[in-house]
């Protein structure tokens, strides 16, 4: 499960960082980012053979879906079923988005109202990419179209294991290219991707319960709660 992300590079960083093209979308920044909000998502333009840097809604629509309420239950999708599920499988054939990312939230405990949230990012702090799929879907009510994405889980490596089953499926810098489609790649080695990210890269830190609440948006919900901070050596 991945519910909470934290997306506070600028545009202008995320571009340099995965080298997308201008023009550069106006986001604001994610403190504690939940499921229905727009986010930055990179997508390959095949005419033009670059990467854009798009906002997208978070929670998948398939162009075929007549409930847009529905999107709410497609924020994941499972690695081992994503090529296989008729939610999914025609997006990861050609929809696969990256999804830039500082950290990602998850919460240790199984008390309603006592469980201890964390953040979770590399182990350099740099930004990195999450696996996506991304739909457009067009709103009959409205006549208008959505553009919306999913994230891909995987289960968890020792470290995130420690809080929850889950992660997101974190892709190595030498993956981007492939998994958005700007080489050729095989449905097998795109689904060999889908493994859990070495804990030996990543770091993680307990943060303040009240970002529990998805209305808690303030710039401090990353922020570390004491000193304890864990990293896999």
């Amino acid at each position: 499960m991945c519910g909470r992300i934290l997306q506070v590079s600028t545009p202008e960083e995320m571009a340099a960082h995965f080298g997308c093209a201008p023009p550069l979308p106006n986001a604001e920044p994610r403190y504690n980012g939940s499921p229905s909000q727009r986010f930055m998502v990179i997508r390959f333009n095949p005419e033009m053979r670059e990467r854009r840097l798009d906002m997208l809604e978070w929670g998948l629509l398939p162009s075929w879906e007549k409930d847009s309420k529905s999107a709410y239950k497609r924020i994941n999708a499972k690695a081992e079923t994503v090529d296989t599920l008729p939610s999914f499988r025609a997006a990861f054939k050609d929809r696969r988005c990256l999804v830039p990312v500082d950290a990602f939230y998850e919460w240790k405990g199984d008390k309603p109202g006592h469980k201890q949230p964390h953040a979770l990012a590399r182990r350099d702090h740099k930004p990195f990419a999450v696996a996506g799929l991304w739909e457009n879907w067009k709103d009959p009510a409205a006549d208008t179209w959505r553009r919306t994405f999913c994230v891909i889980t995987c289960p968890a490596n020792t470290m995130v294991g420690l809080i929850h089953d889950r992660m997101p499926v974190i892709l190595h810098d030498a993956q981007y290219a492939a998994w958005l489609g700007e080489t050729p790649t095989n449905p097998a080695d795109l689904k060999g991707m889908l493994n859990p990210y070495p804990s030996g890269l990543m770091t993680m830190w307990p943060v303040d319960r009240k970002m529990s609440n998805s209305r808690y948006q303030e710039s401090d919900a990353a922020d570390p709660v004491g000193d304890e901070e864990f990293a896999d050596d």
